[in-house]
C-alpha cells in the first residue's frame, strides 16, 4: 500500500465539513497496479470532495478526463472521454471491509483513507466493451453487420433427438 500513499486523504485534524482534494491521473498511476490496461496515454483529472461527520465521512470523487483507445474496427487510435462520479460512505468499526459497494468501513485508529483503488475501478468501469472510434460511420457499420456472422437456429428435430428410455419416462410423468 506503501506506493499508493500519495493517494491518501487525510481526514484526521480536519474540521467538521466539506473539504476538497485534488489528484493528476496519468499513466504512472496506472503502472502502481499490476494488471493490464486496455487504453494509454490517460489524462484524467480527479476531484475528491470529503464531508467530515463526527461519526462517518462521505466522499464523492468526480472523474473526467480523456483516455487513448485502439478501435475495434479500425485499428486506429482514438480519445474516448472519461466521465464518472461515486459516492461512497465511510464508517468507523473494528477491521476494513469493504463488502458493501455503497459503505466501506475502516479501522477507528486510522487517520487517512486512500482513494486510489476506488479512482482505478471506476476509470476501468468506465471503459467500454466495444471500442468503436468516432470515425466509423454508420455506414461502415452497417456493412460490418451485414457481413457479420448471424446466430444458426437449432432445428426442431435436433432438439427432440433423445434416448428412447427417456421418452418411456417423460410420457408416465406426463399421464400423472
Amino acid at each position: 500500500m506503501d506506493k499508493l500513499r500519495n493517494y491518501d486523504v487525510s481526514f484526521s485534524g480536519l474540521k467538521n465539513g466539506r473539504h476538497e482534494f485534488k489528484f493528476e491521473i496519468d499513466k504512472t498511476f496506472f503502472q502502481l497496479f499490476d494488471t493490464e490496461q486496455e487504453f494509454t496515454n490517460p489524462r484524467i483529472e480527479v476531484n475528491v470532495s470529503l464531508d467530515k461527520h463526527t461519526t462517518f465521512l462521505e466522499f464523492e470523487i468526480k472523474i473526467n478526463g480523456w483516455v487513448e483507445l485502439v478501435c475495434d474496427i479500425t485499428n486506429e487510435n482514438f480519445d474516448y472521454p472519461i466521465e464518472n462520479e461515486i459516492k461512497i460512505l465511510v464508517n468507523f468499526g473494528e477491521e476494513y471491509d469493504d463488502s458493501n459497494e455503497d459503505v466501506i468501513t475502516i479501522p477507528t485508529a486510522e487517520h487517512a483513507f486512500n482513494v486510489a483503488h476506488l479512482i482505478y475501478e471506476n476509470v476501468m468501469l468506465s471503459i467500454p466493451m466495444k471500442k468503436i472510434s468516432p470515425n466509423v460511420s454508420d455506414d461502415d457499420l452497417k456493412i460490418l453487420d451485414q457481413f457479420s456472422p448471424k446466430d444458426i437456429d437449432v432445428t426442431e428435430e435436433e432438439e427432440h433427438e433423445s434416448d428412447p428410455r427417456w421418452d418411456a419416462l417423460r410420457k408416465l410423468k406426463d399421464n400423472n
